[in-house]
């Protein structure tokens, strides 16, 4: 009988020691912002996907350890590693949205493509800094989607304003060598109507993933002789395209690829035969030694707390890219705070901090940014912000601007983008909001 009652005693102190535990769990969070991380540090997109996430994951380490976090709240932050596979990403997602996060940054368009329909019901936003939905740029009809900084039609535009600088495109050849998946084949709607307005023939040619089997594809490139490939590659894909454009001596200077085409991974393996080697920026580079850099060094690397294995990757394209993205899901929340509080905020309010987002360029130097970020400004029509961007080229030892400032031709392509994204509303049955009483 004893032997009975002890058995029933301890048992019910696990269940109360377990229900303690989750209520302070549960009261943790409650006192702290979550930001989920989905990440791929493994496969063939890892040497893409570490540096990103390295970036981001120390600057939300650095709001901590530096400022205490956001106007005195400390952020959290978990990982789930999804391989860059869009099901296991969109499982992240459903895994980790128990936790009550504010925003959600998947690096992944397939993701991002899956998660638009749940976030209006889930009110949790989407980050989809430089990549994403083209057509999401129009707040009215995507009010939980935020493609900051540039959309992939941005990015098409603004190659095509460059090569074309060169001279006429008329009777000319592009092709575009992409991964044939959401993500590559998102600038295709922009490209094709840049060959009716500027008269050059455009070639597409899908690569499968993950990429490292091209052969086909270079040898399609060495019979069409195209006059320029654009690129939209990812992970293992842009070291390989690279080596084959060299294998079949198509000229690397007549090579642009995406801004997830153009950081260290994708050229280095090739070494000194990269050189010539172009690529649009999303306003920022390689850029290092920045007082955010700094700080970084400062608050997280000399205390040990730093996430990346080499402090040496501190400043490298990817990592000065996640490190942006990570600023800006920061400030979206910042703002979301100066109207609801200075307190733990919901998804539905960062959704509002995220469409009135005012970053000039004196606050974005504050930062410690420099003129990496361009000046940002959103609204209820326009969740891009703003859609700037320089070529850089491959000397190869590192990279350098060579180009003066694109902006994206809203004129050219905000027809597009609201003509897809009202099938969109039509084909989902939303209202497109009326952004003329938006506040």
């Amino acid at each position: 009988m004893n032997r009975l009652l002890r058995t029933k005693t301890a048992a019910l102190a696990l269940a109360v020691a377990g229900i303690l535990g989750a209520a302070t769990e549960a009261a943790a969070q409650s006192k702290e912002i979550f930001i989920p991380v989905i990440v791929y540090r493994t496969g063939a997109y890892a040497p893409n996907g570490i540096p990103w996430a390295d970036g981001y994951v120390d600057y939300l380490k650095l709001v901590n350890e530096r400022d205490g976090g956001v106007n005195g709240t400390k952020l959290a932050f978990e990982e789930c590693e999804f391989g860059y596979a869009t099901d296991r990403g969109v499982e992240c997602y459903e895994r980790l949205k128990s936790k009550k996060p504010v925003l959600i940054n998947p690096l992944s368009t397939g993701v991002t493509f899956a998660l638009t329909d749940k976030a209006p019901a889930d009110k949790i936003p989407v980050f989809s800094t430089g990549y994403g939905r083209a057509d999401s740029a129009d707040g009215s009809v995507f009010a939980w989607n935020f493609p900051l900084l540039g959309t992939y039609w941005s990015a098409a535009d603004m190659i095509v304003q460059h090569v074309a600088k060169k001279g006429s495109l008329k009777g000319k050849k592009i092709a575009l060598v992409y991964h044939d998946s959401p993500y590559g084949k998102e600038p295709i709607r922009a490209l094709e109507e840049h060959a009716k307005k500027h008269g050059f023939e455009f070639l597409k040619l899908p690569v499968t993933h993950p990429g490292v089997e091209q052969k086909s594809t270079w040898l399609q490139v060495r019979q069409q002789r195209p006059d320029y490939v654009f690129l939209w590659g990812w992970g293992v894909m842009n070291s390989t395209s690279i080596k084959e454009a060299i294998a079949v001596s198509y000229p690397r200077l007549q090579m642009y690829g995406v801004w997830w085409s153009s950081a260290e991974p994708d050229v280095l393996p090739a070494e000194m035969a990269a050189k010539g080697y172009n690529g649009i920026t999303l306003g920022h580079s390689s850029e290092k030694g920045l007082p955010v850099h700094k700080d970084i060094q400062k608050h997280l690397y000399d205390k040990g707390k730093g996430t990346a294995k080499s402090k040496d990757e501190i400043g490298s394209v990817l990592y000065n890219r996640g490190m942006i993205s990570a600023m800006l899901s920061v400030e979206a929340i910042k703002q979301a705070q100066s109207k609801y509080g200075k307190r733990v905020v919901t998804g539905e309010e960062v959704r509002w901090g995220a469409e009135n987002l005012n970053l000039d360029a004196a606050k974005i130097k504050a930062l410690g940014f420099a003129d990496t970020v361009q000046p940002v400004k959103t609204s209820c029509s326009d969740h891009e912000g703003v859609a700037r961007g320089r070529i850089h080229t491959w000397d190869g030892k590192e990279w350098s601007y060579t180009s003066e400032w694109y902006e994206a031709d809203k004129k050219f392509l905000r027809p597009l983008i609201e003509a897809s994204a009202k099938a969109y509303a039509a084909e989902k049955k939303i209202t497109p909001r009326d952004c003329s009483k938006e506040k």
